[in-house]
Order: structure tokens, then C-alpha cells, then sequence
């Protein structure tokens, strides 16, 4: 393990920054329901344990892409990530926090707390994640009051999925098509 507080290598930083990236499009890719982002970020023979389901990374982002829709928006954030580095693998923790928003009648908001638990491994010079287990610390579900209709919320653009996100109708306007 790296002393704590050592100063890293120009090399050392490059790998984090291209580590942490995986984890940050991995979230956009829940939240947006990009499938092909989602599976981008493993190794096509990569597992992963996500309590619900254990077994081939692809394979959970075909499933969880077709579940998640049923909440109206979710919300994955990501902190404090610590990667220990070994050559071409790296152990990396990231805390999670996820909410759910849950449309209905009583419409609800399940929020998650807990951490991704990553294998990462380097081929011809690509991170990406080979095993992950999700670890929960706690969650709560609570009644929502879902005013984003009245007040000063309602002006705000509404996130969606993909196509229908904002984000998408600027990256066609500046770049073009999709990458």
C-alpha cells in the first residue's frame, strides 16, 4: 500500500483521473440509461455483485437498464475514491450515494448509501472495471413532496433519458452525433 500523503507520479495521477472517470460515466450511464456507456466501463468478461444479481457485468447492464426506467429519475453520486495501484490492477473503493425517485400516487424517494468495491484492470493502456461488489451501508425510503411543478423549480430543464436529456441536445448541437 502507497504511505499516506505520498506525492504521486505524473503517471500515478494519469491512472487515477482515468479510473475515476469509468466511475463517474458508469453513474451517468444509470442515470441517462446508457447501456452502451454502461457496459464500456467493464471488461467484456468482467462479474459483478450487485446482491440482486451476481454474474457477467454485460449481462446486469442489460438488466438493470431495463429496470431502472421505472423510476422517474434516479441520481448516482460518487466520493472519496481511494485506488490502490498494483501495476496493471487496481482495488478501488468509492462511496455511492443513490437516490430513486419512485413516481406514483404516494410518490416516493429511496436513497442508498453505500460503496462500490472494484478490481480495475489495465489492458493496452485502458482501465476498466473487472469485478465490482456493491456494499451497503444503509438506506430509507421516505414520501416525497415532488413540487418541481410549482415555485421556482419549475423554470428548471428536467433531466431524462437518453435521447431526451438535456445534455445530449447540447453535445449533438457542438459535436454532432452521440459518441
Amino acid at each position: 500500500m502507497t504511505e499516506i500523503g505520498h506525492v504521486p507520479s505524473a503517471k500515478e495521477l494519469a491512472n487515477r483521473s482515468a479510473i475515476e472517470e469509468v466511475i463517474f460515466k458508469h453513474c451517468r450511464g444509470l442515470d441517462r440509461v446508457e447501456k452502451d456507456t454502461l457496459k464500456a466501463c467493464y471488461w467484456p468478461d468482467a462479474t459483478v455483485d450487485y446482491g440482486f444479481f451476481k454474474g457477467l457485468a454485460h449481462e446486469f447492464c442489460d438488466l438493470i437498464s431495463q429496470g431502472i426506467v421505472r423510476h422517474r429519475a434516479t441520481h448516482h453520486q460518487v466520493s472519496n475514491t481511494i485506488a490502490n495501484i498494483r501495476d496493471v490492477d487496481a482495488l478501488v473503493e468509492t462511496y455511492l450515494t443513490a437516490y430513486h425517485h419512485k413516481p406514483g400516487g404516494e410518490a416516493t424517494e429511496m436513497t442508498y448509501f453505500g460503496r462500490y468495491v472494484d478490481h480495475f484492470q489495465q489492458r493496452d493502456n485502458v482501465w476498466k472495471i473487472q469485478f465490482r461488489h456493491v456494499v451497503m451501508d444503509w438506506n430509507q425510503n421516505l414520501n416525497t413532496t415532488d413540487d418541481m411543478d410549482t415555485g421556482s423549480l419549475s423554470a428548471l430543464a428536467r433531466s431524462g433519458r437518453m435521447p431526451d436529456d438535456p445534455l445530449y441536445q447540447l453535445q449533438q448541437e457542438l459535436f454532432g452525433a452521440p459518441e
